[in-house]
């Protein structure tokens, strides 16, 4: 495949990133349609070529076409799912339904980063595990990396990685994917991409409640980079590519994710630092974090399997079982001393 040829596709999911990546594609040349469960905001997207909810002040390509109206993604070359973790096993399920045998053929991409937490009792599920599953197809790409959706709307450089097991065909979408401003390297590491996309939620989760509690840049540094240990040790006991976590996946992710105030997971943890209820902080969000979900999933598979993630289990008691954030931070640093190892 050459830049020339064009694909058909269909992005499921009208929040920022599926948008913006929705409007990156059309730009390119491919057909896509956005789907969205909002008809006024398939309607603003088509009409107006923005989605000011999402990406406010943003022009979108006059290209892009959205939809509300699931039959409509019938005949697409590639589907793309820009869905909260915890709704794509029903739209993917819907969709099987519209496309029924003919799912078997199309290739599938994950742009989520989270697992499925509803399920953490059989294990960390990840979101081509469960588009596998509902669409009993093994075409399966996650995308993932340092990837803020304003600034890839916007047409910053931004650089990601795809990743699956058919290499020929990943290069062939890397092709379809690449622009001056928006680079994608390619990788077999599924595995460890997708747990790259959801662990640094939780890190930066982390890092908000130490921001929120007031301390500074030392202490976030601390927590990347031993976050970035607690990463590794979990991909790895899984089967994952230690070198996964130290690319963009990983590392690069987890920097923009614990750094920045355009991250949601950073955002959620400096109010639980600063002593919100997370029930409060979540009754008022219009975008999901999904760091709050995966700490749940992430720290019951690890406490059944005795893997070590103290700042995990940290976040983890800090959101759901109240335990003070300062208590938290007080016992990591007041652990043994011993030699620093990835």
């Amino acid at each position: 495949m050459t830049s020339e040829i064009r694909l058909s596709m269909a992005v499921l999911g009208g929040g920022g990133w599926g948008t913006a990546v929705a409007s990156l594609l059309a730009e390119k040349g491919h057909e896509v349609l956005l789907w969205t469960r909002q008809p006024e905001l398939a309607e603003e997207i088509t009409t107006k070529h923005q989605n000011q909810r999402y990406l406010p002040g943003i022009r979108l390509s006059q290209r892009l076409s959205a939809t509300s109206d699931l039959s409509h993604l019938k005949s697409q070359d590639a589907y793309l799912f820009a869905l909260p973790s915890f709704a794509l096993r029903s739209i993917a399920s819907s969709l099987n339904k519209i496309l029924k045998e003919q799912s078997v053929g199309k290739i599938l991409i994950s742009l989520t980063k989270g697992v499925e937490y509803e399920r953490a009792a059989e294990g960390l599920i990840t979101m081509s595990q469960v588009l596998h599953e509902e669409l009993d197809n093994n075409r399966i790409y996650a995308l993932s990396g340092p990837s803020f959706a304003v600034e890839a709307a916007q047409g910053f450089p931004t650089t990601v990685v795809l990743a699956g097991q058919d290499q020929q065909q990943a290069a062939l979408l890397q092709s379809a994917f690449n622009t001056e401003r928006f680079r994608v390297y390619i990788s077999e590491d599924i595995l460890g991409v997708e747990l790259g996309g959801t662990i640094k939620n939780i890190i930066a989760l982390a890092a908000g409640i130490s921001d929120g509690l007031g301390f500074g840049d030392n202490a976030k540094g601390a927590l990347i980079s031993r976050g970035l240990v607690e990463m590794t040790r979990l991909g790895t006991h899984l089967g994952a590519r230690k070198e996964t976590f130290f690319g963009l996946a990983g590392l690069g992710d987890m920097v923009i994710t614990a750094m920045s105030s355009k991250s949601r997971n950073h955002a959620v943890g400096v109010r639980i630092g600063q002593g919100e209820s997370l029930e409060s902080i979540l009754h008022g969000m219009e975008m999901v974090a999904e760091g709050v979900y995966a700490a749940k999933a992430v720290h019951r598979y690890a406490s059944e399997h005795a893997i070590d993630l103290p700042i995990i289990r940290g976040v983890y008691e800090s959101l759901y079982e109240r335990v003070s954030p300062l208590q938290k931070l007080s016992e990591l640093m007041a652990r043994e001393p011993k030699r620093e190892e990835i």
